[in-house]
This record gives C-alpha cells, structure tokens and sequence, in this order.
C-alpha cells in the first residue's frame, strides 16, 4: 500500500512540475471581441502615428514637417527629452536618419499586424520595446512616479498575444496556416 501511494504522490509531484505548453489558446467568448477590439483599436494608434508624421494631417505634426516634406519625425519628441533622466541618450538620437527609419518602419509595421492580427508575437515584442523606450525618455515622469500610458500599452500588447486575440476578427488563423508561419513559428 505504501508503494502505491509514493507512487501516486511521485505523478503528483511530476504532473505539478512539468513545464507549461508554449502554445497560447485563443480567448473565447465575449472576452475574444474585447481583445479583438483592444487590437485594432492599439494598431489603430500604432498605424495613426505613423500616417500623421508621414503625411503631416496637423494632429500631432503639422503639414510642414511631416516626413515627406523632410521633417524628421523622432526630433520633436526625442529633443524635448534633453533635461530626464536619459535625456542625453535620446537627444542625440533625435533626427538621426537612421532612427527615423527604424521609428516610422516600426509604427506602420506594428500597427498594420496588429489591425491585421498577424504577426502578433513580434508585433508585440517590437511595439512592447518601442514603447519602453519612449517611457525611458520621458522619465522621470510628471504625473505618476513610474506608471504612464506606455506601460499599459506595453501590458496590453502582452496580453493581446497570449490571448491569441489575432485570430478574432483578423487573419491570425490564415496567417498561421501559412507554410512559413508553421516553418517558423515566431512570425504567428
């Protein structure tokens, strides 16, 4: 009887400490449209940003330097960060042709996954470190001692992969059918 029970106890112990599955089930329910819905609405903001400093439409940027007609997108944020914490970092960083590329290919390939809902996990990764890097240039922060709009977005991108919140009312499925996306998994 004792050798039963340690062996129940040892499957116990085994089943408790197997490493959990990698794959991430899709959200069900309601829940599915409200990660759906946080989705767009996020890759709204991504694809928005980048379309304002592009074509200048005078939201956040005004026609005269918008990056077609030469401004440079990253130099109004990234110069306005002189006097935080790593203000230095990012000043010099502000105009730089290079980091414009990297911001403005960034922002549309970010939100266009997300609207989308392909290419979540590096949609996430990429917008979830873009992101952190703009709350680093802002710090210290004016309002809240570490908490901004940043970090939640950051969260919220987070949970949008785990929930598999692309293949709601996106091509998330499609997308992860294709022969690429099962040959390399990190692009689903």
């Amino acid at each position: 009887m004792a050798t039963i029970e340690r062996r129940n106890q040892r499957t116990h112990l085994d089943a408790a400490t197997t490493a959990p599955q990698t794959t991430t089930a899709p959200a069900t329910g309601p829940a599915r449209y409200a990660w759906a819905a946080a989705r767009i609405a996020i890759g709204w903001v991504f694809l928005w940003a980048f379309l304002d400093k592009m074509f200048g439409f005078g939201f956040a940027t005004p026609a005269a330097k918008a990056w077609i007609n030469g401004g440079s997108p990253t130099t109004g944020f990234l110069k306005g960060t002189a006097d935080n914490t790593f203000g230095g970092l990012f000043n010099t960083l502000a105009g730089q042709p290079w980091v414009d590329w990297l911001f403005m290919t960034g922002l549309a390939g970010i939100g266009t996954a997300l609207i989308l809902g392909i290419g979540m996990r590096i949609a996430a990764t990429t917008g979830t470190l873009l992101l952190l890097l703009m709350w680093a240039a802002e710090l210290p922060l004016t309002t809240n001692p570490f908490m901004d709009e940043h970090i939640v977005y950051a969260i919220v991108l987070i949970g949008l992969t785990l929930a598999g919140a692309g293949t709601t009312l996106g091509l998330g499925r499609v997308w992860a059918a294709t022969p690429l996306v099962r040959r390399l998994p990190i692009l689903k």
